[in-house]
């Protein structure tokens, strides 16, 4: 049996991906584009950008697999106005979800009230963009 994305997204996490990166290389198998190449990109995503606890990590890279699914790559094939859409609606959905964006929010760091654990996020960003991208 063939592994959900979910599934791939918590192995990678729990073998030291960061959030970024588990839920963006989650989609390689429908990527154009290679593990080494994608987990580089994603690193400085992690916690919160860069370790700052700023946007979710999960997030951004829900985001990143948005854009590598619909933008052409190319200027003279315009395709960011879909691509902002998709993304738009990936943020609106997780905020609505969780009730934040941010990465010290939803783990808690200064309220001491977790929101949403970070498997739980990775869990969230990956079937927002199954769910907003109609993956299977």
């Amino acid at each position: 049996m063939e592994k959900s994305y979910v599934d791939r997204a918590q192995e990678y996490h729990e073998s030291g991906y960061n959030c970024a990166q588990s839920v963006a290389c989650a989609f390689l198998p429908i990527l154009s584009i290679d593990e080494p190449t994608l987990f580089s990109v994603m690193e400085g995503f992690g916690a919160g950008m860069g370790g700052m606890e700023a946007t979710c990590g999960a997030l951004s890279g829900a985001v990143a697999v948005a854009s590598l699914l619909t933008s052409s790559g190319s200027v003279e094939n315009l395709t960011k106005v879909r691509t902002y859409e998709l993304s738009k609606e990936l943020v609106s959905l997780f905020q609505e979800k969780n009730h934040s964006l941010v990465c010290k929010e939803l783990r808690g760091i200064e309220s001491g009230i977790p929101l949403r654990s970070c498997p739980l996020c990775i869990e969230d960003a990956v079937l927002l963009v199954q769910q907003v991208l109609h993956l299977e």
